[in-house]
């Protein structure tokens, strides 16, 4: 098309200023001969033919050229520009001969009419033979690079333009389906940023009526302690300390009217700031009032069912003491001592439900040496470990003064060392110590026994929680040695704690204050 407008605008101002080149018999020929070329460019289906077929197009254009350059004389020798643009043409192409063939053409343009009219090249020929492809190779070289660039730009901007609109439908089907789960679910789900404002809060937590003032902006969260009287100070709100970065889980919270409170579990998780958006945290609220109630319903069970045992169980014991002091029962003494035992045990498991369904003990403080208590706990069970094949070693300073309740202590030590014979294997070592540091008085329990998994020991101080291995391998059990050692040893004052890795053994540390 540009070399097609350029030779009619060429005939053009020929038949205004010179029209005796018109009459010329070998420029009308070159005329037709781009006119034939530019029917062929449209009669021929290039489409069909070999990717490369079109290049005979612009070699013809540089004959062409060449010809309606010649037969014009002198003054058309400016028409050598025109070859301008099938040089580009062909040099634009991915192919990496094409720009060899566009200097081709350039050659025979300057060759091929002096050899067709027998003119002999002088040497103003040779010089336009040699000056003009030199030039159009820098075009044609130059036009490969610049095409090349741009191919290679726009593949990678449609490419980009692909992973964008990729990205983009991710992004909305992902925001589809958070948009959904979050109307689906019934936990309230709040987002803040680190200033505390909110940046998403689904329909649960929006349409809760117990959660209404939670999200005021002004701070009057209307939460209420576990106590639920106890209003929740604002910098110890939910918000507040999830804005501040930090991270809790599943602690308890009422809100609502004080006749229809609703009690719910708060955590806090925070994210990082990404995409040049800022940090923040997600904060979930689980209404577990049914829960609530049925824990305490339970406790409370528990409790007047071991308020009713009690009784029946303490008459029963006495009247077992007056049987035995009474002469003429020598020959059933034996079987009334293991009535009396295992009543005496049945009470123990009756007092243990009372104090784990009242969370509180009754405690008899007084002087006593603790590294003394200690070793007697350990001489009362060193037949049992024997019978097991396990080792028993007492690490202890002497003394331990300490004010407790002595009877209570001795339960906690008897529990931990119960609990490291039975779920030790023979052969194994139990280690029971104590030491006065700066934290109190520390007695602790280690064993190489089977050991419990990180979930294991986050539930082994809830009520009648036992281990599957413990219940695979039916070791007895009732699940309330080690919250009854809690309740003892917080009623103290004090804290216990476990470290264990499974296969390795545990150790069950508690700290009791020196005063």
């Amino acid at each position: 098309m540009p070399v097609t407008l350029t030779i009619a605008l060429v005939v053009t101002a020929a038949a205004v200023f010179s029209p005796e080149t018109l009459a010329s018999t070998y420029f009308l020929a070159a005329l037709l001969l781009h006119a034939a070329i530019a029917a062929l460019c449209i009669a021929v289906p290039w489409a069909r033919l070999p990717a490369g077929a079109f290049a005979v197009i612009p070699l013809l254009d540089c004959l062409a050229i060449a010809f309606t350059r010649e037969a014009g004389g002198p003054a058309f020798n400016v028409l050598s520009m025109v070859l301008v643009f099938p040089v580009v043409w062909l040099s634009a192409q991915v192919r990496p001969y094409m720009p060899a063939l566009a200097i081709a053409g350039t050659v025979l343009c300057t060759v091929v009419p002096p050899v067709v009219q027998g003119v002999p090249l002088a040497g103003g020929s040779m010089i336009r033979v040699l000056i003009l492809p030199l030039v159009m190779s820098v075009i044609a070289v130059t036009a490969h690079v610049v095409a090349t660039t741009i191919r290679r730009h726009r593949a990678r901007l449609v490419e980009n333009e692909r992973d964008l609109a990729r990205t983009l439908a991710e992004s909305v089907r992902r925001q589809a389906l958070l948009d959904a789960v979050l109307k689906a679910v019934g936990v309230g789900v709040w987002v803040v940023d680190t200033r505390g404002h909110t940046v998403l809060a689904n329909r649960a937590m929006r349409t809760d009526p117990a959660l209404d003032g939670v999200m005021d902006p002004a701070g009057r969260h209307g939460l209420m302690l576990a106590d639920r009287l106890t209003p929740v100070p604002s910098g110890m709100a939910p918000l507040a300390r999830a804005a501040a970065g930090e991270v809790f889980v599943d602690e308890l919270y009422w809100a609502g009217p004080a006749d229809r409170q609703r009690a719910y579990s708060v955590s806090s998780h925070g994210f990082p700031p990404a995409g040049g958006q800022a940090g923040g945290a997600v904060i979930t609220f689980v209404d577990v009032t049914s829960l609530v109630s049925a824990l305490a319903a339970k406790d409370n069970f528990v409790a007047t069912v071991s308020h009713e045992l009690r009784t029946p169980l303490t008459s029963i014991l006495g009247y077992l003491e007056l049987v035995l002091e009474e002469p003429g029962h020598e020959d059933i003494q034996g079987e009334l001592l293991v009535v009396r035992r295992n009543a005496e045990h049945l009470l123990g498991l009756v007092n243990d439900l009372i104090a784990v369904a009242s969370e509180r003990m009754d405690l008899s403080l007084e002087e006593t040496d603790l590294a003394r208590l200690l070793a007697l706990e350990v001489d009362a069970v060193l037949p049992k470990a024997a019978g097991h094949g396990l080792q028993l070693v007492l690490e202890v300073e002497q003394p331990l003064p300490a004010r407790v309740d002595p009877e209570r202590i001795s339960q906690v030590v008897r529990n931990l060392l119960s609990n490291a014979i039975k779920y030790s294997p023979s052969g194994g070592l139990i280690t029971a110590g104590a030491v006065r540091t700066d934290a109190g008085l520390v007695c602790s329990v280690s064993d190489t026994g089977v050991g419990m998994t990180a979930e294991e020991q986050e539930q082994a101080f809830t009520k009648f929680f036992r281990s599957a291995r413990s219940r695979e391998t039916a070791i007895p059990g009732a699940g309330l040695g080690l919250p009854v050692s809690k309740t003892i040893v917080e009623g103290h004052g004090g804290s216990i704690s476990l470290a264990s890795e499974p296969g390795v053994g545990t150790t069950a540390t508690f700290i009791l204050p020196v005063a």
